[in-house]
């Protein structure tokens, strides 16, 4: 969806508060309601801050590397895999050894291996309707 509405030259939300908006503005004035999940704020505020931002980095320009968005989350319909930085080791935590290989093809595969192990676990409905690799039916096999 915020792919969608990034598209569109412009955008007005409209933030409803406490019982929502007018019944009169959401029948004639509004094209489409979105809900950002099941529950209740106190107003729309914060649901169109989360649609502002999941929209405007999309927008060419806004991020400072344009690829960053087509590497996120759900940009290739799993969850994205994990992040590592500095130091190598903190508190006996090891930044996995593949990491620092240099191994370019090693790293790209683990993090492939990574996004599919962590959307498994967190959000097994993404993987539901993805026609799976061989490779990854037999990550979808693996204990956790």
């Amino acid at each position: 969806m915020a792919e969608e509405l990034a598209g569109y030259p412009q955008l007005i939300l409209i933030c409803g508060h406490y019982e929502g908006v007018d019944e009169r503005v959401r029948r004639h004035l509004v094209n489409r309601e979105i809900s950002i999940g099941d529950y209740v704020l106190t107003g729309g505020e914060l649901p169109a801050m989360v649609i502002l931002d999941a929209v405007s980095r999309l927008v060419p320009g806004v991020l400072g590397n344009c690829e960053s968005a087509s590497l996120d989350s759900f940009s290739m319909e799993l969850l994205e895999y994990p992040h590592y930085t500095r130091p190598v080791e903190y508190r006996g935590w090891a930044v996995p050894d593949v990491l620092l290989s240099g191994n370019h093809r090693e790293i790209e595969a683990w993090r492939r291996r990574e996004a599919f192990l962590r959307t498994r676990e967190r959000r097994p409905d993404l993987l539901r309707e993805k026609d799976l690799t061989a490779e990854e039916k037999r990550w979808l096999d693996e204990e956790v």
